[in-house]
């Protein structure tokens, strides 16, 4: 095929919130290059794309970078209107989501935080 995809994820295999984009790429049908990040040992690209928290996911699309989650699955919404929609159409329960999502992110997995964050 030797396209140049227009998506990259920068992401971490044992991160949920990098699993939660892929998953979104996957349903939306998105073609994506993913590049594996040592959170250890940072590489360039993550330092020069995400230089304010300096951890994954980092969504590259076009040459531009979203960072966060919940921020990147908005976009990839917002962006490809392809089926289905990732999230709630209504405000009521769009916001919801948000809540919802947001209460799992702050409960998580012992220990994760220190897993993901940077060093």
């Amino acid at each position: 095929m030797g396209e140049v995809k227009e998506v990259k994820l920068l992401g971490m295999w044992a991160s949920s919130y990098c699993k939660r984009v892929e998953l979104a790429l996957k349903l939306k049908g998105i073609g994506y290059e993913y590049v594996e990040e040592d959170l250890s040992d940072k590489s360039q690209m993550l330092l020069q794309y995400n230089p304010v928290h300096k951890k994954v996911p980092v969504l590259i699309h076009n040459g531009r970078p979203i960072t966060e989650s919940l921020v990147i699955l908005e976009y990839i919404d917002d962006n490809w209107k392809t089926s289905p929609p990732l999230l709630p159409q209504d405000p009521y329960h769009r916001a919801t989501f948000r809540f919802w999502a947001n209460f799992f992110d702050q409960q998580g997995f012992p220990g994760r935080s220190e897993i993901i964050k940077a060093n």
